[in-house]
């Protein structure tokens, strides 16, 4: 189990520098979330705008994002440690910021002229996912090189929660900012909100982007011994992992990474859980509008929309404090696998209980608690990428988002490919073809495909149980004796 060092200086306190760093993270894991889930609460507007028939043709634009960010994961990742994570995070967000700005381009009618349909949507969606890609790998290593062994699932555990929370409060953002909502104890007339063009909020949301970086540049620095504030004490502490926290290096033994049992027992199991994810930012509004009657003005829908990622925030949050709880009393080991092991079984059991849930309350009870269950894995997962990565914490963290997010790609094309199989199914019942369907008849179709993702999310679950009780912590992919370190 890992201790604090016994030499630290007695005569000053640590300064709190670190959790500066901690904050610029979850800022910009806010906006990363704020960018990626956007599109979600606008999907009614593009099937308005670009003639299409259901969500389910969205299917590919939602499937090109989590395409390219997979891909281009360990690239960026691998930039991170050689180049460091701050020019490595100002290039990945000034690009994630225009393709967001952008996005709200395709479909628009500018003098009889139609810019763009599903197919552009679909290239700028996946141009999107290559620029974020690399995000969460870079801040990874920052932290890696900013917070001692002790912290780190706490670091990991409040980065994901910001996500989290703001992927949960994009509904409501959007419906402030774009349809406006009912007041509270007035006439059913009077409405607040509503004060951007849809488009517009895209706009909005890439210059967001852009003023994080601009902050980020004046105060960010990619190691502690280069940031003045930081006085001995707390370089003490961070250093209490030095052996762990050697930067990367051209120089890397990729082979010795990819042959891994351990990494790919990691990454195995993220692609189970992203597989089930990716349904709170892409579906999940259109579903509880479509299926349950939401009203899209209502703020309680905003609520039920944004409801597993409201309660994976605290879930992240939750999971990242017992973790390292755990880790001080028994051991990376275990204090890593028992989290991620229970939260994963947690969300089974959630996911197949949405498809009995009779009305749209008691669906929202259920996917939230899906979402906080596996949530609660969270910083489990990101701090094992940092105790098996060790030096090459970004590159390990690239490996497990790219094929966790391989997941979110085969989840959206698989949805998508249910989707259009219920409705099929559901039209041959009755004799017609899918376009001459009813709105009725659509939407009962889409029901029969989504209880079976529901339970086919559910399966997957089941199988990142298994992989998590394979993860061994403290067993790195790459020996020390193995690295060559760079000092320069």
């Amino acid at each position: 189990m890992d201790q604090l060092p016994s030499d630290l200086p007695g005569t000053a306190r640590p300064t709190r520098v670190r959790y500066g760093v901690l904050a610029f993270a979850a800022a910009l894991s806010m906006v990363t979330y704020l960018d990626r889930v956007c599109i979600s609460s606008g999907q009614s507007y593009f099937i308005r705008d670009l003639g299409l028939r259901s969500e389910a043709d969205l299917g590919l634009v939602f499937a090109m994002f989590t395409l390219a960010y997979s891909i281009f994961e360990v690239p960026s990742g691998w930039l991170g440690d050689v180049w460091g994570p701050r020019k490595v995070l100002i290039r990945i967000v000034l690009w994630w910021s225009f393709f967001t700005a952008l996005t709200g381009i395709i479909g628009m009618h500018v003098g009889g002229v139609v810019l763009g349909g599903v197919a552009t949507l679909a290239v700028v969606r996946f141009l999107f996912g290559m620029g974020e890609a690399g995000a969460y790998p870079s801040i990874t290593r920052a932290l890696h090189n900013w917070f001692p062994v002790q912290e780190r699932g706490v670091a990991q555990g409040t980065v994901w929660m910001a996500a989290r929370l703001m992927g949960g409060l994009t509904p409501m953002v959007w419906l402030v900012l774009v349809e406006g909502f009912h007041m509270p104890g007035t006439a059913s007339g009077t409405m607040a909100g509503g004060w951007l063009p849809w488009r517009a909020t895209f706009w909005l949301f890439g210059a967001i982007g852009v003023v994080w970086c601009v902050l980020f540049v004046y105060w960010f620095r990619d190691r502690p011994d280069q940031k003045k504030s930081v006085n001995a004490a707390e370089m003490a502490l961070i250093r209490s992992s030095a052996a762990e926290s050697e930067a990367g290096h051209a120089r890397v033994p990729w082979l010795k990474i990819i042959s891994s049992p351990n990494l790919w027992a990691l990454c195995m199991m993220y692609f189970c859980q992203a597989y089930g994810w990716y349904f709170y930012i892409t579906y999940l509004p259109r579903f509880l509008e479509v299926q349950h009657g939401v009203d899209p003005k209502s703020i309680v829908g905003a609520i039920y929309k944004g409801g597993p990622l409201w309660m994976g925030a605290i879930g992240c949050l939750v999971g990242g404090y017992v973790t390292d709880w755990l880790v001080r009393r028994t051991g990376r080991r275990f204090g890593r696998k028992s989290i991620g092991a229970c939260g994963h079984a947690a969300c089974m059991v959630c996911f197949l209980l949405c498809p009995f849930a009779p009305n749209a309350f008691t669906f929202f009870l259920a996917i939230s608690l899906a979402g906080f269950s596996a949530d609660m894995t969270m910083g489990s997962s990101w701090a094992v990428c940092q105790d098996i990565g060790r030096r090459y914490a970004a590159i390990v963290a690239g490996f497990m988002n790219m094929i966790g997010n391989f997941g979110g790609f085969v989840a959206n094309l698989m949805s998508a490919a249910i989707l259009s199989w219920g409705l099929s199914r559901h039209a041959a019942t009755l004799g017609k073809s899918v376009e001459s369907l009813s709105v009725e008849a659509t939407t009962a179709g889409l029901k029969t495909g989504y209880q079976i993702n529901f339970l086919v999310f559910a399966a997957f679950c089941l199988v990142g149980v298994v992989c998590w009780l394979l993860i061994d912590a403290d067993k790195p992919v790459v020996g020390e004796s193995d690295a060559t370190p760079n000092r320069g």
